[in-house]
């Protein structure tokens, strides 16, 4: 019975020290790629694996405000090149060798039909971390 007291007490005080060393909203290193394609075209755009620190994954890890990177992507290709209704994707992951293996694996995809152009997108395009609204 006084082992059970005292596993008890051990169990209690592990448990409220654990409560105290965890971070609410975890923010850590976000790696991003751009991919911008359009149907009515073979170009295909993709941007250099960038780093946006400071980003906050949500419970699901999945990337808040997603959309409002994707534009920025967008306004930027339609500024420069002066295409229209390109349709841009988001690739992320906080580690940036799965997200390189990622994307060269989606290059040789486009690759293989030989019909498609990949050109990179101009290195001064950067991504810049998202307002979120509450």
């Amino acid at each position: 019975m006084k082992r059970f007291g005292l596993y008890s007490i051990l169990l209690v005080a592990f448990m409220i020290c654990s409560a105290f060393t965890m971070k609410k909203g975890d923010t850590k290193n976000v790696y991003m790629v751009g991919v911008s394609a359009s149907f009515s075209d073979s170009l295909i755009y993709f941007t250099d694996v960038q780093l946006v620190d400071s980003v906050e994954l949500d419970a699901n890890k999945l990337l808040p405000q997603r959309q409002q990177y994707s534009y920025q992507l967008k306004t930027y290709l339609e500024a420069k090149t002066g295409m229209t209704n390109r349709t841009c994707f988001i690739y992320f992951d906080t580690k940036k060798n799965k997200l390189e293996k990622t994307i060269k694996k989606m290059k040789a995809d486009y690759q293989k039909d030989g019909k498609s152009i990949i050109r990179q997108v101009d290195p001064e395009f950067k991504f810049t971390k998202a307002e979120t609204y509450e």
